[in-house]
């Protein structure tokens, strides 16, 4: 038995066995499920806080492949591998080459984030250079033979007069566009310089624009990923999407009971949650195959408290509890992040997700975890 581990709350003693999770059952079937993926730094770059993101690439697309493995396809280059915050466009895009690759090796399902990081801050860039920026980026999953998602654009923010100038660049973006894409609706919680998204903070006028871009282009768009956590406004959005559009959630507050849906629809998932949980959540999608939603909700209900924790405000740090889990989880030889985001979170709020993720039996080896949490400790002075 693992001894107690010394949590600021008080001794913890850890999991004796782990949940018996073993990759190679396949794909589920009655979702499509994405897991946003996170990039794992190389610690050993001697670079300063303004240089470019040091990737450990190896390690980067080996948790690729375990998500893979698992059955889940993986949403690449996304906000929960740090993109504008941290690893700059140069960086995604070096990602999606590689982890395309990867995908076409494997057989792994992939879809990557399309943007205009490449953009400089400051001055607002007219709508043009938005639209190019974005061009490039499109080009560039086209190429790779990757799904595009269409993400949600801080200079598109600072370049937009109102709702028309959104409807104007993606309607040119889909057109453009050679196979569906995803559309990507990211809240201001999960970063502040997207409020006012599609042309107004009031989210019954937004909704009602980003709706009217799918509806004039329903052939190209493939689904929209929706990252409010606001469960009734997907449901209502879900209801509202015309045939063959899917809803792919974005709530990691609210995803078991969106993703079971009810008598008149479901959404598929699209999540960064699913990066710490992923071994779980496609057991728990393929039980939810086969009807069983009871047995669905068994398994993926009790992961809520470890997400609600993970995704507490500010949200947009939640990058750093899935990293930090998976380095418990022995994915990775250590808790380094690109941009020194590992501080970003307290020592009690990793202690806590440590607690959480344990309970829940997530860690392969569990001793391992209590191992890397009582150096972790150490080095903050807190082991007694």
């Amino acid at each position: 038995m693992t001894a107690p581990v010394p949590l600021p709350g008080g001794p913890y003693t850890p999991r004796a066995t782990p949940l018996d999770l073993t990759p190679g059952a396949g794909a589920p079937s009655s979702r499509t499920v994405f897991s946003a993926a996170h990039v794992v730094a190389d610690p050993y770059a001697d670079i300063g806080p303004d240089d470019p993101a040091a990737v450990d690439w190896e390690s980067t697309l080996a948790f690729r492949r375990h998500l893979w493995a698992h059955g889940l396809g993986v949403a690449e280059a996304m906000d929960t591998a740090q993109r504008g915050m941290g690893l700059d466009w140069a960086g995604a895009a070096e990602l999606i080459r590689r982890s395309a690759a990867e995908a076409k090796a494997v057989g792994g399902r992939i879809a990557c984030g399309v943007g205009t990081d490449q953009l400089p801050e400051g001055p607002a860039p007219t709508l043009a250079e938005v639209t190019a920026a974005y061009e490039v980026q499109l080009a560039l999953a086209e190429e790779h033979g990757v799904q595009p998602i269409l993400m949600a654009s801080r200079a598109l923010v600072r370049a937009a007069r109102g709702p028309e100038d959104y409807l104007a660049t993606y309607a040119h973006l889909l057109r453009q566009a050679s196979e569906p894409v995803i559309l990507h609706w990211l809240g201001p919680m999960f970063d502040p310089a997207l409020e006012g998204y599609w042309g107004s903070t009031d989210l019954d006028e937004a909704t009602d624009t980003f709706l009217k871009v799918i509806a004039e282009h329903p052939d190209k768009v493939d689904g929209i990923k929706i990252s409010l956590l606001d469960a009734a406004r997907e449901i209502d959005v879900r209801r509202r999407l015309p045939g063959g559009v899917r809803c792919y959630t974005g709530d990691d507050f609210n995803y078991p009971e969106l993703i079971a849906g009810d008598e008149r629809g479901f959404s598929h998932a699209l999540l960064g949650i699913f990066d710490p949980l992923g071994p779980l959540a496609a057991h728990a999608v393929r039980v939810l195959d086969t009807g069983d939603v009871a047995g669905f909700r068994a398994l993926l209900d009790p992961t809520v408290e470890l997400s609600r924790h993970l995704f507490q405000r500010p949200t947009r740090f939640y990058k750093t509890g899935v990293v930090f889990l998976a380095w418990l989880a022995g994915h990775q030889d250590h808790f380094t992040m690109v941009g020194g985001l590992q501080s970003a979170r307290s020592l009690p709020h990793l202690a806590t997700a440590y607690e959480l993720a344990d309970g829940l039996g997530l860690f392969p080896d569990p001793d391992l975890a209590a191992h890397r949490m009582r150096a972790l400790l150490a080095v903050h002075g807190g082991a007694r």
